[in-house]
């Protein structure tokens, strides 16, 4: 199964810059001039799209085996959660705002 989660965005350039520094790498391609994609794992993607109509509704969550060392890298890259919580089960989760207000999670089990 492959799996492409979108995110509309305002302005590209912006949401460029801001998901490399998120995601640590720039896109794998670029499908048109309004869309870029970056590869998360084998035939899953995560993509930004110029939809300024629908911008700032996305909510994605990405659940990694390194939860630690991503938030930090990513906190490295100048990027800091707007949000941190730790479930009953101890899964652990730090929640960032795109520019538009698109909210992605990064996820992880226990500590």
């Amino acid at each position: 199964m492959d799996l492409f989660a979108g995110i509309p965005v305002t302005d590209y350039r912006r949401a460029l810059d801001w998901y490399e520094r998120l995601l640590g790498a720039p896109p794998a391609f670029f499908p048109n001039d309004v869309e870029a994609v970056w590869e998360l794992a084998e035939h899953r993607y995560l993509y930004v799209e110029l939809r300024p109509e629908r911008a700032g509704r996305a909510l994605q969550t990405l659940f990694v085996d390194d939860y630690d060392a991503r938030v930090a890298a990513i906190s490295a890259r100048g990027i800091d959660p707007v949000t941190r919580e730790t479930y009953e089960n101890g899964v652990r989760k730090a929640t960032y705002h795109d520019p538009d207000g698109n909210e992605v999670g990064i996820g992880g089990g226990p500590a």
